[in-house]
């Protein structure tokens, strides 16, 4: 009896610790996951417009930005070169720097829409062709916004490291004297002379004794411009005040838009 009893008490002893040993094992306050709750993820500040601003781009990021990577910009139209095949080619410019926005989608009835002023946010890739820096492969939307640039005389950083800071922007130059750009003539027809009446204008002018080449980009001024007429008229020997895009082909060649006396 006593040997039965015995047993009957460690037996209880066993039960007893297996209990207490499955308690101190249970987790504390274990919440559901349906009870759980996911933090929204993060959109960005929104604009006045409500969408969101966190991909736009500063002047200063853009150009700090690698070759062939994405860019998105918010900027101005100040001129537009020409619209062809459903894509069009245009300078833009903000407070702090311009863009040229080469071969961009848009229909015929959007180019119309982009007079300049107009605001638009631009997402494309930013790429080089012989040292012009431009966006290509973009898609565009217009909001609201208006800017005009006004013309920054660049005249002084003309053959320094400086003038490629402005690239594609409003320039002027002051004071260029107007040289020959081969047998005696004023202006070429094409880059070679082997153009006619209606192909870009080249002709060359100087300051502090460095020559320089500028352009009437046919396609930006046609042969029925006041700046085409301008340049034809010109004499070699004339003192002329210009304006223009700061465009860049293996070094500066400004598009230029107005061509005036000195």
């Amino acid at each position: 009896m006593k040997k039965f009893l015995a047993v009957l008490m460690i037996f209880a002893v066993l039960l007893a610790f297996a209990a207490c040993s499955k308690t101190e094992n249970k987790p504390a306050d274990v919440t559901p996951a349906s009870d759980v709750s996911t933090p929204a993820p993060d959109e960005g500040t929104p604009d006045e417009g409500g969408e969101t601003d966190s991909a736009v781009m500063s002047y200063a990021e853009y150009a700090a930005a690698d070759i062939d990577s994405a860019v998105t910009v918010e900027t101005y139209v100040q001129a537009k070169q020409s619209w062809w095949d459903n894509k069009a080619t245009l300078y833009t410019q903000d407070e702090d720097g311009a863009y040229f926005l080469y071969n961009m989608p848009c229909t015929e009835e959007e180019y119309a829409l982009l007079v300049p002023g107009t605001k638009i946010r631009v997402s494309g890739f930013k790429s080089e062709w012989s040292g012009e820096v431009e966006i290509i492969d973009s898609q565009f939307e217009i909001i609201d916004g208006s800017f005009i640039a006004q013309p920054t005389d660049v005249t002084a950083l003309l053959g320094t490291d400086e003038l490629i800071d402005y690239q594609n922007r409003l320039v002027s130059f002051k004071g260029m004297t107007v040289e020959d750009s081969g047998d005696g003539a004023a202006f070429l027809y094409k880059w070679d002379g082997s153009g006619e009446d209606g192909d870009d204008l080249y002709f060359n002018v100087s300051s502090n004794g460095q020559t320089y080449t500028f352009t009437v980009e046919s396609y930006l001024c046609d042969k029925d411009s006041d700046v085409y007429a301008a340049v034809k008229a010109l004499n070699v020997g004339d003192v002329v005040d210009m304006e223009g895009f700061l465009y860049w082909y293996e070094g500066v060649n400004p598009h230029i838009t107005s061509v005036t006396a000195g």
